[in-house]
């Protein structure tokens, strides 16, 4: 019998490979979007979490100290009570969230420990030095470590400490110490701020004017620079500029820019909301929409007002 013929199969027509291509660029256009949420969620998770150890390092600071002190906002070595050196609140948490060796590198020199030499590998002064609990992977002004706006300089912080918690009393020196503790706060530790996300890098303070500022966690405190220094609702003078404790109009932002970021404002990468640290430990994600008055009331430990509703939308 003659054998059938084989039958040859014809390559792909040019239609055929153009519509393989335009389902492959599709099914590509729907997987981006839910890898870009996942990122979006595992950054903000670990940014929540940076919050949640640096609460614990406070409350485990209180239980140290007293039982119930809280750290200063700025320490010096005229205030003895909480820490014969010049640093910010940042460097006096660093043996809770596992740098005690930063810290002991630190109080070599007392006098100004942010330029310390840790005796590590270069850089190696302490403003040089990373530690990841203090950024949050959704800070767009973060570059390796570095505050955008001082790279090689010094390491930036996405986190700030409530002033009006930390701050309120000039307690010796260049000291600016807190007036309660975690069990004398009027308003309840689950009431009141105690750090807030905010931008390493900002490069306009809202006056109009642009200027280089940000947070830099080894920087010693607002005698040095009120625009560098790692603070929320900051109210005293420097020089001849106040801070307003809030400004006018949304007291936070959600994903600016850091050329049309605020200073006195909290900022955040995450998606309309910021995250926020409460004196009880637990973590907040608030709306960026929420309130002047509401947002006043949550940063100040005794102002005796109960939460207006936004607090909890």
């Amino acid at each position: 019998m003659p054998k059938a013929p084989r039958l040859r199969r014809s390559a792909f027509t040019l239609i055929e490979l153009l519509v393989v291509i335009a389902i492959i660029a599709i099914l590509i256009g729907l997987l981006l979007p839910a890898v870009q949420k996942v990122r979006a969620a595992a950054a903000r998770a670990k940014c929540s979490n940076n919050l949640k150890q640096i609460g614990t390092a406070i409350h485990n600071y209180a239980s140290t100290y007293q039982g119930t002190q809280l750290p200063a906002l700025t320490s010096s070595t005229g205030a003895p009570q909480y820490g014969a050196y010049q640093g910010g609140i940042l460097i006096t948490l660093l043996p809770f969230v596992e740098q005690e060796n930063i810290y002991k590198a630190a109080l070599t020199l007392p006098a100004s420990t942010w330029d310390a030499n840790t005796g590590g590998a270069a850089p190696n002064l302490v403003r040089q030095k990373l530690v990841p609990v203090y950024q949050c992977p959704s800070d767009p002004t973060i570059q390796s470590g570095w505050s955008a706006a001082q790279v090689g300089g010094w390491m930036g912080s996405s986190y700030s400490a409530n002033f009006r918690l930390f701050g309120m009393v000039r307690a010796g020196g260049n000291c600016d110490g807190p007036q309660f503790g975690i069990g004398n706060t009027i308003d309840g530790t689950s009431n009141t701020i105690a750090f807030t996300e905010q931008y390493s890098a900002c490069t306009q303070t809202g006056s109009g004017n642009s200027v280089n500022a940000g947070n830099l966690w080894a920087y010693p405190g607002i005698d040095w620079s009120r625009v560098w220094h790692p603070v929320i609702g900051n109210s005293r003078s420097y020089g001849t500029a106040v801070m307003r404790l809030v400004p006018q109009n949304t007291p936070t932002q959600a994903g600016p820019g850091n050329n049309i970021c605020d200073k006195r404002r909290s900022q955040s990468g995450h998606t309309a909301q910021v995250l926020t640290l409460l004196l009880d430990g637990s973590v907040r994600a608030v709306n960026a929409s929420i309130g002047q008055l509401t947002w006043q009331y949550a940063l100040q430990p005794d102002d005796g007002f109960p939460m207006p509703s936004d607090w909890n939308g």
